[in-house]
Formats: structure tokens, sequence, C-alpha cells
């Protein structure tokens, strides 16, 4: 059963793929669809068994490498955390399959767009199923290569282009890390598989590596290495700028890749070496300050973005931060259970996204919206319910997610905890309030739209409707099954069984019915505060946001540019690169290599060409005279050899 959640993506995709031009394109979306939701139903039995029963199991397939004394199998790690993963990534993938039945309906290629949506979710779930560091690397790369495939869907666009180019360039930054980090594990312990690695930290805490002069605590350095990576998949501050240019590809992409699987990967795998993070305290420390930081920097962005997909992509962004620095003060679970309840309500808002744009005529310009929630009144109520769900209000989903990070920040104590819990609390004030902008502007209001356009705005068909059905009772209840019926987030993590270890000292959820009851509810009073104040300045004041621009024109360009991050790395790193690449150019290549290779040989052939040339005259005592040199050199010759 395993076997095929694993392969039957693959096996769509292999024959959706390579088939594209022999069959129909209701035969693709059948078979890709088929395989995907028969993995989802079978991902619930897997987690029935693994996460309910505790039986967890681990499946040999085949010997991938042996050289000496290093041995790499390929197996299926089938623990909790793995089973929790097979579900989000196979049930958002089912129903993305579905939606993208109707969304690409009108394109030219959907057989090539849901092979490579069923590729990318084979790399997805042989990641997560990975039981050693090599087939995890193998399937993190896979996914990597399959995002650069559909955020390049439109390869007719130059944008699409250089946002595929882009993130598969800036994911090459982080894997870098992420390299060294495996290399670094394999020198240390000499072993790449998770059970003996993980077995073996303990004894590695005190160890120290050496890098030139410099010492470093080995676990630390090794998790440094891993959270790089992670950095770069999940789109952490510093390695995040290629998160909102990927919403150049198709929304139904957006939704997969930025909703529940591929930024993902990097809080599975900090959740999965928890064995190794807990004895690296400095690593730890990182990773709570970066997604602190990163949380509320991207929510600050979000509330001066227009395009409505990146307002949601930033939202990711954010929502990204609160996992990590939950896994960074070892509340490893909340980081996860979080995980879980945002994929169903962040694909759901994405998705919905995608409704309003297919209603819209492909508009994705939030200012040339408005007016239309008596047109596509099921769009607008999944989107009230999914961003009710990321606000954290009572009781959606991200409420109890959101809740348990931020309680859990505040009982880690004095110093890195509450600076996290602060900035998660500022964070989800932003949340609160960006959602509330994006609603009132893309549904309520004037209609700034042409007259043709909302003439022709109606409801997305069915097949688009049903999975935002499905998403939006995930919004509604996972968040509540996963709190009082599964005990996710419970202080003895029994539901998580060996997949996460916490050690006794890092145990804050033991900590949190300590809080006192302010800092309970502060979440809940910060997302009220952001809705309340969006409804101020967007419904009743709608001229205060335009004078509080004005006001402060600076810091509003600072955040509708991005913090100029883009602009910070185009002269940091683009322009010198192009600069270093033109002159080696022509330096090596056209000086060099060209000039001494291709070049240099026609011109030397041409050169001696020309001179002999000279003497193919026509006249015949040019011959003779060319006839007497030779015979002079030849008797020459003959009288230096003979007198030797």
């Amino acid at each position: 059963m395993e076997y095929l959640i694993v392969f039957l993506p693959l096996l769509a995709a292999v024959y959706t793929g390579f088939g594209s031009r022999l069959i129909s394109v209701r035969q693709a979306q059948v078979v890709t669809c088929i395989a995907v939701c028969v993995s989802a139903i079978l991902s619930g039995v897997v987690f029935y068994n693994v996460a309910i029963l505790g039986v967890p199991e681990t499946l040999h397939i085949l010997r991938w490498m042996h050289s000496g004394a290093f041995s790499v199998s390929w197996s299926l790690k089938i623990d909790q955390l793995t089973a929790v993963m097979l579900v989000v990534v196979t049930w958002v993938s089912a129903l993305v399959h579905i939606y993208s039945v109707g969304y690409m309906a009108h394109d030219p290629h959907p057989q090539r767009f849901m092979a490579y949506l069923s590729l990318f979710t084979f790399f997805m779930l042989m990641l997560v199923t990975a039981n050693d560091f090599v087939q995890l690397y193998l399937g993190w790369e896979g996914v990597g290569l399959s995002s650069y495939l559909l955020i390049g869907f439109w390869y007719e666009k130059p944008s699409a282009n250089a946002a595929a180019m882009k993130a598969f360039i800036v994911n090459r930054v982080g894997d870098f890390g992420f390299a060294i980090g495996i290399f670094s594990i394999f020198l240390v312990f000499g072993n790449v598989h998770f059970a003996d690695v993980f077995a073996a930290a303990a004894g590695k805490a005190t160890d120290i590596i050496n890098i030139g002069p410099v010492q470093f605590p080995v676990l630390d350095f090794i998790c440094v290495m891993l959270f790089i990576g992670a950095m770069g998949k999940s789109a952490q501050i510093g390695l995040h700028t290629w998160l909102p240019d990927a919403m150049e590809g198709p929304t139904p992409v957006s939704a997969l890749i930025h909703a529940a699987t591929m930024v993902t990967a990097g809080v599975f795998l900090v959740a999965r070496c928890s064995p190794l993070f807990e004895y690296a305290p400095h690593a730890l420390m990182m990773v709570t300050v970066v997604g602190a930081v990163t949380c509320l920097f991207a929510g600050t962005i979000a509330i001066t973005q227009n395009d409505i997909k990146k307002i949601i992509a930033y939202s990711t962004c954010s929502q990204l931060g609160y996992m990590f620095f939950a896994c960074g003060i070892s509340a490893y679970s909340a980081g996860i259970f979080h995980l879980m309840t945002h994929a169903f309500f962040k694909a759901l808002l994405f998705l919905g996204a995608g409704s309003v744009i297919h209603a819209m005529s492909d508009e994705q310009d939030i200012r040339r919206m408005g007016g239309i929630w008596k047109k596509i009144p099921i769009t607008y109520t999944l989107f009230w319910i999914g961003s009710l769900a990321l606000a954290g209000i009572p009781f959606f989903s991200g409420y109890f997610s959101k809740d348990a990070i931020l309680e859990s920040a505040y009982a880690a104590g004095d110093g890195i905890g509450h600076f996290a819990f602060y900035m998660g609390l500022a964070a989800a004030f932003l949340t609160a309030f960006y959602s509330w902008r994006l609603i009132i502007i893309t549904f309520h209001g004037a209609p700034r739209a042409s007259h043709e356009t909302m003439h022709h705005i109606h409801e997305s068909p069915s097949i688009m409707l049903i999975p935002l059905y499905f998403l939006g009772l995930g919004s509604l209840f996972a968040g509540a099954i996963g709190y009082y019926l599964l005990h996710m987030v419970s202080p003895d993590g029994a539901f998580w069984g060996g997949a996460i270890k916490v050690l006794q000292e890092h145990n804050v959820l033991e900590k949190i019915e300590q809080i006192p009851a302010l800092a309970e509810f502060a979440p809940l009073i910060a997302g009220i505060g952001g809705i309340a104040i969006a409804y101020l300045f967007y419904m009743l004041r709608p001229e205060i946001p335009g004078k509080i621009a004005s006001a402060f024109p600076f810091i509003y360009k600072f955040l509708l540019n991005k913090w100029y991050f883009d602009e910070l790395y185009d002269w940091l790193f683009v322009r010198p690169a192009k600069r270093i690449g033109n002159w080696l150019w022509r330096t090596f290549d056209i000086r060099l290599i060209d000039g001494f290779g291709p070049n240099g040989a026609a011109f030397l052939t041409r050169f001696i060409s020309i001179r002999f040339g000279i003497f193919q005259s026509g006249y015949v005592y040019h011959y003779a005279f060319v006839i007497i040199v030779g015979l002079i050199g030849f008797i020459g010759w003959f009288v230096y050899r003979s007198a030797g």
C-alpha cells in the first residue's frame, strides 16, 4: 500500500508526460487525478495505522548505492511525522489536480501541466518518506526541479522564465549549505541513515570541528548547514526573494508549491532532524531568530502589495516563520501542527484567488476589482473561511495551531522566547490587517473593473468549487481535530511517538499552563484589532491609507519595494556576476579559446592559402621557378645527408 502512495503519481507523470502527444486531454486529466486521489485515500489508511494505532514501519525497496563501507538503500520510513506529511501532501495535491481540470481547461498544453503536477507530488512524497539523508536530498532536488518546470510552465512569457530561473538559482544557494551539512554528517558519523545518525547524536554533543583557525561545536555546524538548506526551500528572510516571483506560474502551482508541499519541506527537515537540533543550542537560536524576523518582515510587505497572489505568497512566507520559530524553541509538534492546518486554509486562499482571477478575466491587481461579492458568493464565503483561519479567529483551524506556537514562545521564557512571542504577536496583527484589506478591496466597494469585465463575472465551474469545499472543511475542523482528538501538541508528545525528539529541559509545552491570561489572549486581541483597523481604513474611511502613505513616503516605498532586497541582490551579486562573466567571455572565450582555436586555425589557413596562392598565377615561368627551387632544395637535402 505504501508503495502505491509514492509510485502512483510517478507512473501517472510518466504516462501523461511521455504520452502527451498520443493521449487526449481527458485521458491525461483522468489518469493523473485518479492516481493522486488513490494515493490520498491510501495515505488516510496509513495515517490511521501509524498515527492512531501507533505502528510505524520501514519498507525496503532496493539497495541504491554501495561503495566500500558506504551503503545506501532506497527505503520508505513511515512514522507519525511521515504519516502527517503524507496526508497533507496527497490530499492537497489531489484537490489541486481536480481544480486544475477546470482552471487549465483553455490552456493549450494541459497534459504537460498535469504531468508536472504529478511529478512534483512524487518527489515530495519521496522526500517525506526518506530513510536517510541521501534519499532526502534526491527528493529535495527533485522538488526543486519540478517547481522550476511548474513556475515556468508558461515559458512564452519572459517574466515566467525569469521567475523560474530565480527560484532555481536561489534554492541552489540554500541547497549548497544543505549538501555541506550532509557531507559533514557522513564525515562525523560515518553514516547517513537517520536511525544511526540520530542514535549517535548525544555522543557528539561536545565534539568540536575545526574550520581554519575557528572552532565550532560539530552539531551546531551541521544543523546550521541543514537550516540554510531549509531557509532556501521555505523562503526565509535572505533566501525568500524567489517566493513572490513564483506567482508567475498558474494559480494551482501557487497552491501546491506554496501552501502544503515545497515550502514546508524546510520545516519538515528541521522536525525530522530534531534529535540533532536538540543538541545544537546555537542552531536552535538561529532557527528561532530567523523564523521570528521572517514572520514579521513578510507581514510588513504584504500590507502594501496589490497583486492578489503576491499578498497570499507573503502571507505564506510569514506563516512559515511561525513554524520555524516554533521548532527553534523545541515546540516541533506545534510547528508541524501549524504546517498541517496552514496547508488547508492557505491552499483554500490560493485556489480562491484563482477563482477570483478566473472570474475577473485573468486580472490579478486588487485595485481593479471591487463590488464582486454578490456575483461570486461561494468564492467570497470560502475566502472568508480561509481568512478567518489565517487570522487565528476561534474556532477555525489556524486558531489552535497559531495560539499553540505563540503560547509556547511565551512559555520559553525571557530572552529568545519572548522575542519570538512579540514578533509573532505583531505579525498576527498584520496578518489580520492585510487579510481583511484583501477581502474589502477585492470584494467590496464600487466596481473598478471595466463594464465588460463586470458583465462577464460569474462563479467558477463545479470542478473548481468542489476542491474549495473540501479545503473549507479542513480550514474549519482540522485544527480542532488535531488539538482535541489527536492531541498533536500535548506535552508528553505521545502522538508523535519517537518521530520527534525533545529533551526534557526544552519541553516548553509543559509550561504553557503557567503563562498569564493576557499572553494567552493576546493573539486573539491582535487578530481582532487587525480586522478592526482594516475595516476602518478600507470600509469606513478609505482616504486614510492614502494619507498615511503620503505622510510617510519613504516607509511606504520601502515596504512596497519589499525592503529593496531584489535591488540589493542585483547590486551585490547580479551586476558583479555579469561584469565578471562578460570579462571572462571576452578574455578567455573570444581572445583565448576562439583566438587560438577555431578563429586562429581559420586565420592561419587563410594566411597560408593567400601566400601560396601567389604562385598560382598561370604563368609558366612562375611554375618553372618553383620547380627549380624545389629541385635545388631536394639536391641540397640529399647532399647534406650523404655528407653526414
